[in-house]
Protein backbone atom coordinates (compact mmCIF):
# COMPACT_ATOMS: atom_id res chain seq x y z
CA UNK A 1 0.00 0.00 0.00
CA UNK A 2 1.32 3.46 -1.09
CA UNK A 3 0.78 6.46 1.19
CA UNK A 4 0.49 9.54 -0.79
CA UNK A 5 -0.09 12.48 0.93
CA UNK A 6 0.22 10.78 4.21
CA UNK A 7 -3.65 9.00 3.78
CA UNK A 8 -3.00 5.36 2.69
CA UNK A 9 -4.85 3.98 -0.28
CA UNK A 10 -5.43 7.80 -1.73
CA UNK A 11 -3.82 6.80 -4.80
CA UNK A 12 -5.96 4.49 -5.46
CA UNK A 13 -8.94 6.72 -4.54
CA UNK A 14 -8.00 9.08 -6.98
CA UNK A 15 -7.72 6.40 -9.91
CA UNK A 16 -11.66 5.28 -8.97
CA UNK A 17 -12.34 8.99 -8.61
CA UNK A 18 -10.87 9.59 -12.33
CA UNK A 19 -12.41 6.59 -13.44
CA UNK A 20 -16.47 6.97 -11.88
CA UNK A 21 -15.64 10.60 -13.77
CA UNK A 22 -14.62 9.50 -17.15
CA UNK A 23 -17.45 7.19 -16.93
CA UNK A 24 -19.83 9.53 -15.46
CA UNK A 25 -18.01 11.87 -19.12
CA UNK A 26 -18.93 9.53 -21.55
CA UNK A 27 -22.10 8.73 -20.19
CA UNK A 28 -22.96 12.48 -20.34
CA UNK A 29 -21.52 12.56 -23.59
CA UNK A 30 -23.68 9.62 -25.22
CA UNK A 31 -27.10 11.08 -23.92
CA UNK A 32 -26.29 14.21 -25.67
CA UNK A 33 -25.38 12.82 -29.12
CA UNK A 34 -28.55 10.48 -28.63
CA UNK A 35 -30.28 13.70 -28.35
CA UNK A 36 -28.24 15.54 -31.08
CA UNK A 37 -29.70 12.11 -33.29
CA UNK A 38 -32.90 12.54 -32.10
CA UNK A 39 -33.54 16.08 -32.81
CA UNK A 40 -31.50 15.66 -36.54
CA UNK A 41 -34.27 15.57 -39.09
CA UNK A 42 -32.92 11.82 -40.25
CA UNK A 43 -36.87 11.18 -40.79
CA UNK A 44 -36.91 13.74 -42.28
CA UNK A 45 -39.57 13.89 -45.25
CA UNK A 46 -38.89 13.86 -48.78
CA UNK A 47 -40.47 15.71 -50.94
CA UNK A 48 -40.52 14.64 -54.95
CA UNK A 49 -42.26 17.30 -56.93
CA UNK A 50 -42.07 18.61 -60.68
CA UNK A 51 -38.08 16.07 -60.81
CA UNK A 52 -37.90 15.54 -64.26
CA UNK A 53 -35.09 12.89 -63.60
CA UNK A 54 -31.65 12.85 -65.06
CA UNK A 55 -28.67 10.39 -64.91
CA UNK A 56 -29.59 7.15 -63.30
CA UNK A 57 -26.44 7.09 -61.42
CA UNK A 58 -27.56 10.04 -59.77
CA UNK A 59 -30.81 9.09 -58.66
CA UNK A 60 -29.23 5.54 -57.34
CA UNK A 61 -27.03 7.52 -55.12
CA UNK A 62 -29.96 9.69 -54.00
CA UNK A 63 -32.19 6.77 -53.35
CA UNK A 64 -29.83 4.85 -51.97
CA UNK A 65 -28.82 6.59 -49.26
CA UNK A 66 -32.47 7.29 -48.32
CA UNK A 67 -33.39 3.92 -48.22
CA UNK A 68 -30.48 3.89 -45.70
CA UNK A 69 -31.74 6.79 -43.58
CA UNK A 70 -35.37 5.28 -43.73
CA UNK A 71 -36.69 8.83 -44.49
CA UNK A 72 -40.21 8.59 -45.65
CA UNK A 73 -40.84 10.16 -49.04
CA UNK A 74 -43.96 11.76 -50.42
CA UNK A 75 -44.31 12.19 -53.91
CA UNK A 76 -46.57 15.54 -54.80
CA UNK A 77 -46.10 16.47 -58.42
CA UNK A 78 -44.26 14.58 -60.80
CA UNK A 79 -41.60 12.59 -60.94
CA UNK A 80 -40.35 11.25 -64.04
CA UNK A 81 -37.80 9.25 -65.99
CA UNK A 82 -34.94 8.17 -63.83
CA UNK A 83 -36.52 9.62 -60.64
CA UNK A 84 -39.07 6.85 -61.15
CA UNK A 85 -36.23 4.51 -59.48
CA UNK A 86 -37.86 5.72 -55.94
CA UNK A 87 -40.60 3.22 -56.70
CA UNK A 88 -38.12 0.49 -56.25
CA UNK A 89 -35.40 1.69 -54.27
CA UNK A 90 -37.65 3.28 -51.41
CA UNK A 91 -39.07 0.53 -49.33
CA UNK A 92 -43.13 0.29 -50.46
CA UNK A 93 -44.44 1.51 -46.47
CA UNK A 94 -42.19 4.23 -46.82
CA UNK A 95 -43.48 6.22 -49.94
CA UNK A 96 -46.54 7.71 -50.13
CA UNK A 97 -48.58 9.65 -53.52
CA UNK A 98 -50.41 12.57 -52.97
CA UNK A 99 -53.71 13.71 -55.41
CA UNK A 100 -51.05 15.38 -57.68
CA UNK A 101 -48.74 12.93 -58.00
CA UNK A 102 -47.32 11.63 -61.46
CA UNK A 103 -44.59 8.73 -62.30
CA UNK A 104 -43.68 9.47 -66.33
CA UNK A 105 -41.98 6.49 -67.23
CA UNK A 106 -40.12 6.04 -70.77
CA UNK A 107 -37.12 3.75 -71.96
CA UNK A 108 -33.59 5.52 -71.08
CA UNK A 109 -31.76 7.33 -73.72
CA UNK A 110 -28.47 8.97 -74.08
CA UNK A 111 -28.04 12.30 -76.06
CA UNK A 112 -25.81 11.80 -79.38
CA UNK A 113 -24.17 14.44 -81.99
CA UNK A 114 -27.27 13.19 -84.03
CA UNK A 115 -30.18 13.40 -81.15
CA UNK A 116 -31.30 11.35 -78.40
CA UNK A 117 -30.38 7.44 -78.49
CA UNK A 118 -31.89 4.42 -76.82
CA UNK A 119 -30.34 2.82 -74.08
CA UNK A 120 -31.23 -0.79 -74.04
CA UNK A 121 -29.18 -1.86 -71.39
CA UNK A 122 -30.63 1.45 -69.36
CA UNK A 123 -33.90 0.43 -70.04
CA UNK A 124 -33.58 -3.19 -68.85
CA UNK A 125 -31.67 -1.90 -65.75
CA UNK A 126 -35.25 0.17 -64.78
CA UNK A 127 -36.95 -2.46 -65.83
CA UNK A 128 -34.96 -4.44 -63.13
CA UNK A 129 -35.77 -1.74 -60.64
CA UNK A 130 -39.48 -1.20 -60.71
CA UNK A 131 -41.67 -3.26 -58.63
CA UNK A 132 -44.33 -6.27 -60.06
CA UNK A 133 -47.19 -3.72 -59.75
CA UNK A 134 -45.42 -0.82 -61.99
CA UNK A 135 -43.98 -3.14 -64.04
CA UNK A 136 -47.68 -4.70 -64.83
CA UNK A 137 -48.99 -1.26 -65.25
CA UNK A 138 -45.94 -0.45 -67.72
CA UNK A 139 -46.81 -3.33 -69.45
CA UNK A 140 -50.42 -2.83 -70.39
CA UNK A 141 -49.57 0.43 -71.73
CA UNK A 142 -46.93 -0.48 -74.14
CA UNK A 143 -43.83 -0.88 -72.11
CA UNK A 144 -41.15 1.41 -71.75
CA UNK A 145 -40.40 3.06 -75.07
CA UNK A 146 -39.32 6.51 -76.35
CA UNK A 147 -43.05 7.72 -76.08
CA UNK A 148 -43.81 9.11 -71.90
CA UNK A 149 -46.25 7.14 -70.27
CA UNK A 150 -48.24 8.66 -67.19
CA UNK A 151 -49.41 6.93 -63.86
CA UNK A 152 -51.07 8.64 -61.79
CA UNK A 153 -54.47 8.83 -60.05
CA UNK A 154 -56.46 6.20 -59.15
CA UNK A 155 -54.51 3.72 -60.54
CA UNK A 156 -51.24 5.28 -58.86
CA UNK A 157 -53.15 5.49 -55.53
CA UNK A 158 -54.12 1.65 -56.47
CA UNK A 159 -50.23 0.70 -56.48
CA UNK A 160 -48.95 2.77 -53.17
CA UNK A 161 -50.23 4.46 -50.20
CA UNK A 162 -51.98 7.94 -50.36
CA UNK A 163 -50.69 10.54 -48.32
CA UNK A 164 -52.55 11.57 -45.09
Amino acid sequence: MRIVNGLPGAEEMLSRLRCHALVRACAITAAILLTIAWMTPASAIERISNDSGGQIGTYLTKFNTLRRTGQPVVIDGTCASACTLVVGMIPRNHICVTPRAVLAFHAAWDPTLYGAQLNKPGTKYLWSHYPPGVRNWIARHGGLKSQTIYLSGRELAALFSTCH
